[in-house]
C-alpha cells in the first residue's frame, strides 16, 4: 500500500520519500508541482487549502507523513483546518505529524507552542478524528549549520560561528535523523504519542566545533554571535522580512537555559534510534 508524503520535493519531506523508496515501499509525493522527484516515486497533485484535494490523496494509503510549510499563522491555521478534515473523510491507516522544530512536549517551557497555533490545531484535530498517529518533534537542525555564513567561516578560518552561547545545551538533529524516525513510526509496530528527535546528552557549541573539526581535519572552535549579529549576515541571503522572524526565535532561545528533549520520549528510549553524530551527519550530506 501506498504512503503519502508532503513536502517531498523540500528539506523534510525529500528524505522521508528516499528512504521509504529504499525500503522497497511505494511512496507518493503529494506536491503542487511535481518535479525533480526520484526514481520510483509516484506524485499527486494537492493543495493545502483544498481538503477535497488532500482526502483523495489520503485515501486508501498505509500512511501520511505531514508538516506544514511556511506562511502567515492564519493561512497555516487554514492548512491544518483542512488536512484535519481531510483525513477524518479518508481515515488513512496511519498518520505522522512533524512539528518542524516547534515545542509541542514540554507544557513547562515559555517557548510551548500555543493552544490556538496552527501546529497544536494540527495535532489535536488529528487526534479527534480517532485515526492512529503520532508525532516526531525535533528541535535545532543541524542543517542550520551548512548556512554559507556558518559552514564557510568554519571551513576556512576555522571558526564556526553561530546565535547561542558557547555552552548552550540543543538536542540537535538532522533531517535524515527525523526521516529515520518517520519511516519507522510509519512502517513499523503502531506508536502512537510524541517522539522527540535529536541529542540526548544535548550538545554545546564546543561538541559542534568538535565535529566539524573531526570531519574537517583541521582545528575548529565555536564563536557565539548574538541574534542581532546574525541577523546582519542572514539578511542579503533571507531578506529582512524573512530574517526577523529567526532573530526573534534566536533571542527567545538564548533567553532559555537551554533547548533540548526528555529522555522519556526521546527516538533512542521509544525506537532505540540514535541520532548522527555531527562528524557523521557532516561525512553523510557531503557525500550526497
Amino acid at each position: 500500500m501506498v504512503y503519502i508524503v508532503h513536502g517531498a520535493t523540500g528539506a523534510q519531506g525529500s528524505p522521508v520519500l528516499s528512504s521509504l523508496l529504499a525500503a522497497g515501499k511505494e511512496a507518493t509525493a503529494a506536491v503542487r508541482t511535481p518535479a525533480g522527484l526520484p526514481t520510483g516515486a509516484g506524485a499527486v497533485t494537492v493543495d493545502f487549502a483544498d481538503a477535497a484535494s488532500l482526502a483523495d490523496a489520503y485515501r486508501g494509503s498505509e500512511g501520511v507523513f505531514v508538516h506544514l510549510p511556511l506562511g502567515a499563522p492564519d493561512q497555516l491555521a487554514g492548512f491544518a483546518a483542512s488536512v484535519v478534515e481531510a483525513i477524518g473523510q479518508a481515515r488513512p491507516a496511519r498518520v505522522v505529524i512533524s512539528t518542524s522544530g516547534q515545542i509541542v512536549d514540554d507544557p513547562e517551557s515559555p517557548l510551548q507552542a500555543a493552544d490556538d497555533s496552527a501546529i497544536m490545531t494540527l495535532i489535536r484535530g488529528v487526534e479527534a478524528t480517532g485515526v492512529p498517529f503520532a508525532v516526531v518533534a525535533p528541535r535545532l537542525y543541524l542543517e542550520n549549520l551548512l548556512l554559507p555564513m556558518v559552514a564557510g567561516p568554519a571551513a576556512e578560518d576555522g571558526v564556526l560561528r553561530y546565535p547561542l552561547r558557547a555552552d548552550y545545551p540543543v538536542s540537535w538533529s538532522s533531517h535524515l535523523d527525523v526521516a529515520a524516525t518517520v519511516v519507522r513510526l510509519l512502517t513499523g509496530p503502531a506508536l502512537e504519542g510524541t517522539v522527540a528527535v535529536g541529542h540526548h546528552p544535548a550538545l554545546t557549541g564546543a561538541d559542534l566545533a568538535a565535529g566539524f573539526a573531526a570531519h574537517m581535519g583541521r582545528d575548529v572552535r565555536f564563536e557565539a554571535l548574538s541574534p542581532a549579529e546574525f541577523g546582519v549576515l542572514i539578511t542579503p541571503l533571507f531578506g529582512a522580512d524573512a530574517s526577523a522572524p529567526v532573530v526573534g526565535l534566536y533571542e527567545a532561545l538564548g533567553a532559555q537555559d537551554g533547548n533540548t528533549i526528555d529522555a522519556a520520549n526521546s527516538a533512542q528510549q521509544l525506537l532505540e534510534l540514535q541520532p548522527r553524530s555531527v562528524s557523521a551527519w557532516l561525512a553523510e550530506v557531503s557525500a550526497a
